[in-house]
């Protein structure tokens, strides 16, 4: 009998230390400490953004910054749902000009190229195609070219419906960049830059691409490549569409039926630049940006919106393009950018100093 009790009293005293031990351990985990956070893996700045050179102080800041706006405990804590980051594309994700923009040159192609389109191009395209090629030759700038472009794109492909023109867009794509060795017109992809997206999506961040660019092009861009982004969240300048047989019958009084198809209606909306990248984010997203990265003063707008009176940390990174060597850079206009960003508390990244490659191993320029 006496050996029982003590048996029971033994049982007893371990029965509650185990409590004890399981109510500390709910305790700490309700906390937010302890095994909670070691159960989380821990993303690796320097060893996702391995392309960027240990000097790059974009890199540096954009690391400090995610570990602050990702600890639970700090005062930074950005919550997953207003983890919105926005990239321009053209000069920021993709490569800018070669001789010019991706868009142009397939408006280029579209009108005095394409066997057959080119004898169907109107005298409007014409022009605009051809003012298109004297800016690649010496340089010149037309106003409103960007406006004359837009519209010109909606009617070169009016009456494709959106697979019709993504397949296009992709056939264009595998045609050669004319200033590399080694890469097609799909492939110039900024290799850091791929690395930053994905380093903020390992850290819950969705991703936005804020494109001037025609929307359904950025799609065809970024449609079988290495950018993980879904179509949802690619946004650029706008074209109508409408259903081959609705004529001039406004959408408000046609009835989409089960013959029906989406068609591009030829039509210009909108060119997606400055302020109006401001307007879409608010329209499309309805989350006020934390993180902005773009490259010209084409993004100016977008970078203060998300860094002004925004009530969790933000940052704004600018690309320079000042890598003359392995890409089409420009010097004066990357000096130019470094001052804005000393202006405006921007983060400059340098392309020459900041990355140890921009297109991957076995592209080099002409």
């Amino acid at each position: 009998m006496e050996k029982t009790n003590k048996q029971v009293k033994t049982w007893r005293c371990i029965a509650i230390v185990a409590l004890c031990a399981l109510v500390t351990v709910s305790v700490l985990y309700a906390l937010g400490v302890g095994w909670k956070q070691a159960e989380l893996p821990a993303v690796d700045g320097k060893e996702m953004l391995s392309l960027w050179t240990d000097s790059a102080s974009a890199k540096k800041q954009l690391i400090e910054y995610m570990n602050a706006v990702t600890d639970e405990r700090g005062k930074d804590y950005i919550p997953v749902e207003n983890r919105i980051a926005v990239f321009d594309l053209d000069g920021t994700l993709f490569c800018e000009t070669d001789p010019n923009y991706f868009d142009y040159t397939l408006l280029a192609y579209r009108v005095l190229e394409d066997p057959g389109y080119r004898d169907k191009a109107s005298d409007f395209e014409r022009e605009v195609a051809n003012k298109i090629v004297e800016q690649n030759k010496t340089g010149a700038s037309f106003s409103g070219l960007e406006v004359d472009h837009g519209k010109a794109v909606a009617s070169a492909f009016a009456g494709l419906t959106v697979g019709e023109f993504n397949d296009y867009i992709q056939e264009f794509k595998k045609l050669p960049m004319p200033s590399y060795n080694g890469m097609n017109r799909g492939d110039g992809w900024y290799q850091p830059m791929l690395q930053v997206v994905e380093y903020l999506q390992a850290n819950d961040f969705t991703v936005y691409v804020v494109s001037g660019t025609d929307r359904f092009i950025v799609r065809g861009i970024v449609d079988h490549s290495p950018l993980k982004v879904p179509m949802r969240q690619v946004i650029g300048s706008d074209e109508t569409l409408v259903a081959p047989d609705q004529g001039d019958t406004d959408g408000l009084h046609y009835v989409f039926d089960d013959n029906d198809k989406l068609v591009l209606g030829g039509e210009f909306i909108v060119k997606n630049l400055k302020m109006n990248k401001v307007t879409v984010i608010q329209q499309e997203i309805g989350v006020q940006p934390v993180l902005s990265f773009g490259n010209s003063t084409g993004d100016a707008s977008m970078a203060e919106y998300a860094t002004s009176n925004n009530r969790y940390k933000s940052l704004a990174f600018m690309l320079c393009c000042d890598d003359t060597d392995r890409e089409n850079g420009n010097v004066e206009k990357a000096d130019k950018m470094v001052q804005l960003c000393k202006e405006f508390d921007w983060v400059p990244v340098s392309m020459k100093n900041d990355w140890t490659t921009i297109y991957g191993d076995g592209v080099t320029k002409k």
